[in-house]
C-alpha cells in the first residue's frame, strides 16, 4: 500500500514537472515587447534575453561575484512572463499591478515543483524583484546591458544607426560594476564607429559627424556615483 502511494506521488510529481517545463517553454515564444512596439523585424524572445544574461553571469571576471547565484537569478527573473507576457512601461499597467500578476504567476509555477525547488525558485524571483542582494543588483545591470547590446545589434542588422537611442537613454546612470562599465564603454565605442561609418557613407565629408555621435552616446557613458 505504501509503495503504491509512493509510486502515485512520484507520477504526480513528474506530471507537474512536465507542466512546469511546458510553461517555461512558452518563454521561447514570448517576444520582447519593447522591440515589437518599435517594429523590429524578428524580435528576440524572453528566453533569448535571459540566456545571454546567464552567459554574462557565467563569464564575468570579478572573483568576488557568486556566479552560480547570478546565473540562477538571470534564468528566473523573467520566468513569470511565460504566463503574464512581457509587460512594458507603455502598457500603462502600474508597477504594483505588474508585480501582483507576476507574483501570482510565480506562485503557480513554483507550486508545480517539489518543496525544496519551490522555495528556491520563488525565493530567487523575490530576491531579484526586491534587489535585496549584490547579485540581484548586478544581474539587473546585466538586464540593462543585454537590452542595449541587443538594440545595437538591431541597429546594425537593419542599418538604422541611432534608431533605438531611447533604450540607451533609459540606462543613463544605472551601470556601476567595473566589468559592466567596461563592456558598456566598448559597446559605445563600437556603436559610435558604426554610426560614423554610416553617416560618412550617406554624407561624405560631413565634419560634424563626430560631435553628433559623441552627443548621442553620452547618455550611457555617464554613471551616478
Amino acid at each position: 500500500m505504501a509503495a503504491t502511494m509512493e509510486a502515485a506521488a512520484g507520477m504526480s510529481n513528474m506530471r507537474n514537472m512536465l507542466q512546469f517545463m511546458k510553461l517555461i517553454g512558452q518563454l521561447k515564444r514570448v517576444p520582447r515587447t519593447g522591440w515589437v512596439y518599435r517594429n523590429v523585424k524578428k524580435p528576440e524572445s524572453v528566453s533569448d534575453h535571459m540566456y545571454r544574461m546567464a552567459m554574462m553571469s557565467l563569464t564575468i571576471t570579478d572573483p568576488t561575484v557568486d556566479k552560480d547565484r547570478c546565473i540562477k537569478l538571470a534564468l528566473v527573473h523573467d520566468m513569470a512572463e511565460c504566463i503574464v507576457g512581457d509587460i512594458a512601461p507603455s502598457d500603462n499597467i502600474s508597477k504594483a499591478e505588474k508585480h501582483r500578476r507576476e507574483e501570482e504567476a510565480m506562485r503557480h509555477l513554483s507550486g508545480l515543483l517539489p518543496e525544496g525547488l519551490k522555495q528556491e525558485i520563488f525565493g530567487l524571483w523575490e530576491e531579484y524583484e526586491t534587489q535585496s542582494s549584490p547579485e540581484a543588483r548586478l544581474v539587473k545591470q546585466f538586464d540593462l546591458l543585454e537590452m542595449i547590446l541587443q538594440a545595437h545589434e538591431y541597429e546594425e542588422l537593419e542599418e538604422t544607426p541611432g534608431r533605438l537611442q531611447e533604450f540607451f537613454d533609459s540606462t543613463n546612470g544605472r551601470f556601476h560594476h567595473p566589468d559592466v562599465l567596461q563592456l558598456v564603454s566598448s559597446l559605445n565605442e563600437e556603436r559610435g564607429c558604426h554610426m560614423t561609418k554610416t553617416d560618412d557613407t550617406k554624407n561624405p565629408g560631413n565634419s560634424q559627424t563626430d560631435g553628433a555621435v559623441s552627443s548621442q552616446l553620452s547618455t550611457t557613458s555617464h554613471t551616478s556615483s
